[in-house]
């Protein structure tokens, strides 16, 4: 653990979201040490990752939503309900911030903007991540990762040139909408607490998310009209050799990304006369002429296999083996980075999780197993003031 309280150690956080990109920021959060609390409707289940399988974990409970809720607590509550709003209320007013993944229309609708809630803390920051945007003609779309990836462009990049559009293996679009929203909201949370800025509305589409990680083939195009493509072998689209080649067992991600890494390659390879080829004598012709370099790299590096060649560049030229799932994450070297963690789940006391990538003082954060439903709903209701007897009227109500 770190040797000093983790950054957001003081901060509360109320976590109204579910599936991806929500529980994905509020994780975030909770791993830096804020206190978040997930609520939950418990009429219908909680998060509707808790019954996303193929691995369960007892009832509303999976593997799934392991992943996505690390650290945080768990308070069923009906928001319908009189009841539930008076005691989402009297939390608000206790909290720094609230951040949610619903419909564009639905904050609104709900009573869990700034407009809303700021006569009862004027300092509440309100995260709202939806598909499209609150401001916007589609504010009542439902809306998910994958159908950015296709209307923002990036599956018209990914493949094969005569392939079908291709997404990418994981909710990339997702994962990068929730970490943006972290830093937004953690900064918003700053600016209250060493000024007197006021609470507010802070908003990100997973749209416009996708939208902006176009970068360079966004900015090219807006500037030059150059439509970018599918480029075979995953290649980078202006430099080459930066792709995928071919070796006697496999594939290997070679990255020649500057004339100092090119002439590693070629040494390394054994192929002198690639140095002096006309056709290969800088960024542009080697560009031009990329598919012929592609057959003369796959009949050099099919001489010998990947794991060989690794052994030749590594600490030299920027290459990579091309791994399944299971061979990435049986690696050796994970147990020397530590980011594969045993976080003891009560239905599964060996239950490994993927640790997060940020460390701080040098060491990784301990993770606790992501909550039961409602597994901390008395604690924390008697934490904002109800009694024993309160928390029982509001069960029996059906308002938690």
């Amino acid at each position: 653990m770190p040797s000093t309280a983790l950054p957001l150690k003081g901060i509360r956080v109320l976590s109204l979201d579910q599936y991806g990109a929500g529980p994905y920021c509020t994780m975030i959060m909770a791993d830096m040490g804020a206190d978040v609390i997930k609520i939950e409707n418990p009429a219908t289940g909680g998060d509707f990752s808790r019954d996303t399988g193929p691995y369960f974990l007892g009832e509303h409970d999976s593997l799934f939503y392991q992943c996505f809720n690390l650290n945080k607590r768990s308070l069923t509550l009906d928001l319908k309900h009189p009841k539930g709003r008076e005691v989402m209320h009297k939390l608000v007013a206790r909290s720094d911030a609230l951040v949610g993944n619903m419909r564009g229309n639905q904050p609104a609708k709900l009573g869990l903007d700034y407009a809303a809630l700021k006569s009862i803390n004027p300092k509440i920051v309100c995260g709202h991540i939806s598909a499209y945007g609150r401001d916007t003609s589609r504010v009542d779309w439902p809306g998910y990762d994958f159908l950015m990836q296709a209307e923002a462009g990036f599956m018209s990049m990914t493949g094969e040139p005569d392939g079908p559009p291709v997404r990418l293996g994981v909710s990339m679009v997702d994962f990068m909408t929730g970490s943006m929203m972290a830093f937004a909201a953690t900064a918003a949370i700053l600016a209250c607490k060493t000024s007197d800025a006021p609470g507010r509305d802070v908003d990100l589409s997973l749209m416009d998310l996708a939208l902006h990680q176009l970068t360079y083939p966004g900015i090219w195009y807006l500037n030059e009209g150059l439509v970018s493509k599918q480029v075979p072998r995953g290649a980078h689209a202006s430099i080459t050799p930066s792709q995928l080649q071919k070796t006697k067992d496999g594939w290997i991600f070679v990255m020649a990304q500057n004339p100092k890494f090119w002439e590693i390659l070629v040494e390394g390879l054994g192929q002198p006369g690639l140095a002096t080829d006309p056709r290969f004598a800088g960024m542009p012709s080697r560009l031009q002429h990329r598919a012929v370099l592609t057959k003369i790299l796959d009949d050099a590096f099919g001489a010998k296999t990947t794991n060989e060649w690794i052994e030749v560049f590594k600490g030299k030229l920027p290459v990579g083996p091309v791994y399944g799932i299971d061979q990435a994450l049986d690696n050796p070297f994970l147990k020397e980075t530590q980011m594969v963690q045993t976080v003891p789940h009560p239905d599964r006391p060996d239950m490994r999780t993927l640790a997060n990538p940020l460390k701080l003082d040098g060491q990784r954060m301990a993770s606790k197993y992501a909550p039961k439903l409602g597994q901390d709903t008395d604690a924390i209701l008697g934490e904002i003031g109800y009694s024993a007897g309160d928390i029982a009227a509001l069960h029996d109500a059906k308002a938690v």
